[in-house]
């Protein structure tokens, strides 16, 4: 098997039953911060398999057809031999174009993506300019809403959100609770997190890992919010603010988030409740060493696989391009061939008739 072919099919395999892992992980409720980490990694590293099998394909082929001197004939020859692909030009050209199809859909998603939140976020500034109000006490913005709603907004100046409607609904500890959510959700910058997750969806989401990416990650980006902020304050006032959040709002409403904000109470609030009420053990320091490992050899495995021919064709002997070879042998033939004719007669120019 090729080194292209391995890393399609690691690609495939991964994309495909990478959500039979884990959703079986109960683990990834026990270390949320890691768990989201395994499943961005376990993302673009289908996404690098991809662009890299392609790459792998059409290296024999394309970028050493010809060399750029004599001086490095024996390297080519050694990684066309390392890189070899049965099936000539046509599946060099099917390789760069799986590589070209996965750089453009990975530029597109991060454009569309990127645009999108801007003009959403601007617009949602522009919002919290004319209808906020400041509230230095709680170091937030209150907006006049129905819906009761906690967010944050991360950008230059990173905001949290309250509706007065949770302002009204909430007691001052299950307030500052929230508060406390949500600045865990800006210092840790999960909202980078959710914008890789959202990248590698919109890129590849005929994949079923990469199609269910952003919906698995944000819930494991609550929980370790929930985790930070029950540091500081009673977990069981936190569980009581998701509670009243959730049960306020009617039936099928929503509370009008961007999509680019991490809400207090917008993802699976019944999950985190319980959590919160029965946290889960926390998993013993071999295994988070264990999980860290895991994701390293996430992202180098495509790398790696690419590279180890390279690698062991560096440390082989010389092997020299065969029209070389080819014409060395003459030479010599030709050598062999004058010396069996006898001993050579120099011939001075004066004697010549």
């Amino acid at each position: 098997m090729t080194v292209g072919a391995a890393l399609f099919v690691y690609a495939v395999l991964l994309g495909t039953l990478g959500p039979l892992a884990y959703r079986r992980a109960g683990w990834l409720a026990r270390a949320p911060r890691l768990g989201a980490m395994l499943l961005l990694t376990a993302g673009w590293s289908v996404l690098a398999a991809l662009f890299l099998a392609g790459l792998t394909v059409a290296l024999p082929a394309t970028a050493l057809s010809s060399g750029l001197s004599d001086l490095l004939d024996a390297c080519i020859v050694r990684l066309r031999a390392a890189y070899v692909t049965p099936g000539g030009a046509a599946v060099a050209g099917a390789g760069l174009t799986l590589s070209g199809v996965i750089a453009l859909r990975v530029a597109r998603a991060v454009v569309q993506l990127a645009r999108a939140r801007r003009a959403e976020r601007r617009r949602h500034r522009t919002l919290v300019a004319l209808c906020g109000t400041h509230a230095a006490e709680l170091d937030a913005v209150i907006i006049d809403h129905p819906q009761p709603a906690a967010y944050c907004l991360a950008d230059r100046s990173d905001t949290v959100i309250l509706t007065s409607s949770a302002i009204a609904l909430l007691t001052p500890p299950q307030v500052a609770a929230v508060l406390a959510h949500e600045q865990a959700h800006l210092g840790a910058r999960h909202h980078r997190l959710l914008a890789a997750a959202a990248f590698a969806s919109r890129a590849l989401p005929e994949l079923p890992l990469l199609r269910e990416l952003t919906a698995q990650v944000r819930p494991l980006l609550e929980m370790h919010a929930d985790d930070l902020a029950a540091r500081s304050h009673d977990p069981e006032t936190l569980a009581t603010a998701l509670v009243a959040v959730s049960t306020a709002r009617p039936r099928g409403a929503t509370s009008g988030t961007p999509s680019a904000a991490l809400a207090a109470a917008d993802t699976d609030a019944g999950a985190r409740i319980r959590r919160l009420l029965l946290p889960p053990a926390a998993l013993s320091p071999r295994r988070r060493r264990t999980l860290r490992a895991g994701i390293a050899a996430l992202g180098l495995i495509p790398l790696l696989v690419a590279l180890t021919p390279a690698a062991v064709a560096a440390n082989q002997p010389p092997v020299k391009r065969p029209q070389v070879a080819a014409a060395h042998e003459r030479s010599a033939e030709a050598d062999r061939a004058l010396i069996g004719r006898g001993p050579l007669r120099v011939v001075r120019a004066d004697q010549y008739p």
